[in-house]
């Protein structure tokens, strides 16, 4: 057996068992990756995929535990790799962040032209998409870290730790019924005082959209909501044409510079929530990415960092 076998073994996993789509990735052919796996399990004396026919199905039960393992020795490869570039090129190098729109608008550039002045080699990437998404990038070593509310917490494999926590801010236009309320009166709005407008809020897998569908839930009350976004911005946007109020992260509300509307804290209708980055467990993280999570959030210290990804837990470390 080889190096060759484990990864195609690998990535014809990560494609979802599509031999043709774990070729395109790794810049061979799908018969030269069939064969390769059929030698590999010959040369185990077991199956490791379930077929149906010529196609791969899934993993076989011993197939399972094969990949855990294999997994383990790549990503042990990858470690080396990443511990010769740190000796070899201590300063400069790349940092792939998968982030939600939220975060990319409206923390990391608070963060990232900070750590661009004290790494100007390092290479800044920035890659999008929803959280569940984005928990996968970094299980597949497509990214470093990942930062969003949800899913991180509940992705086995990924040491997910606290960055901060927000509530809910509705937004509407100053000639709204609502935009009268002083923000101690805000803290007093009902479910039911929302539920008579229409709603522009986030789309189901973003910024706590389940909570606000659980309060509502909850309190037994259908909420017309006319428009779902990914991100904040377009939530104003269309807050402030007329289509209704907003329910937005209270990050993405500025009074400066939303001075177009009004933002009223909600957090006692939809609770807290807690924005986490997460890296992969067992992962060796280069010396500059120990600096940026802690520009992220001065109690992810380095110490903190490298025992979640040994398996502690947020509360075993303290946060």
């Amino acid at each position: 057996m080889n190096l060759q076998q484990f990864r195609f073994v690998r990535e014809t996993i990560r494609r979802n068992f599509n031999l043709t789509e774990a070729a395109r990735a790794l810049y061979t052919s799908q018969p030269g990756v069939s064969k390769a796996i059929i030698e590999f399990e010959d040369e185990l004396g077991v199956k490791v995929f379930e077929r149906h026919g010529k196609r791969i199905k899934g993993l076989t039960k011993p197939g399972a535990s094969i990949a855990q393992v294999i997994d383990r020795i790549m990503r042990e490869i990858d470690n080396l790799k990443k511990v010769s570039d740190e000796f070899a090129r201590r300063d400069e190098g790349g940092l792939v962040i998968a982030c939600t729109h939220a975060q990319a608008r409206y923390i990391l550039p608070k963060v990232i032209p900070a750590f661009r002045d004290r790494f100007p080699k390092v290479r800044v990437s920035l890659a999008e998409g929803s959280p569940p998404h984005l928990a996968q990038m970094v299980l597949h070593e497509q990214a470093d870290m990942a930062l969003a509310t949800e899913t991180l917490a509940q992705t086995p494999g990924l040491a997910a730790l606290p960055v901060y926590s927000w509530e809910h801010t509705i937004v509407v236009r100053p000639d709204h019924p609502l935009a009268d309320l002083k923000s101690s009166q805000a803290r007093n709005i009902s479910l039911e005082q929302l539920a008579r407008y229409p709603i522009v809020t986030y789309d189901h897998a973003f910024s706590g959209r389940r909570s606000i569908d659980a309060a509502f839930a909850g309190g037994n009350i259908q909420p017309d909501i006319v428009l779902e976004a990914i991100d904040a911005d377009v939530i104003k946007t269309y807050v402030g044409v007329g289509l209704g109020i907003g329910i937005i992260a209270g990050m993405a509300f500025d009074p400066r510079r939303d001075e177009g509307l009004v933002g009223l804290p909600v957090g006692h209708l939809f609770g807290r929530h807690v924005t986490r980055v997460a890296v992969k467990n067992g992962i060796f993280l280069r010396d500059y990415v120990y600096v940026f999570l802690e520009m992220l959030s001065s109690e992810l210290t380095r110490e903190v960092v490298q025992q979640a990804i040994d398996g502690a837990t947020a509360e075993d470390v303290g946060i």
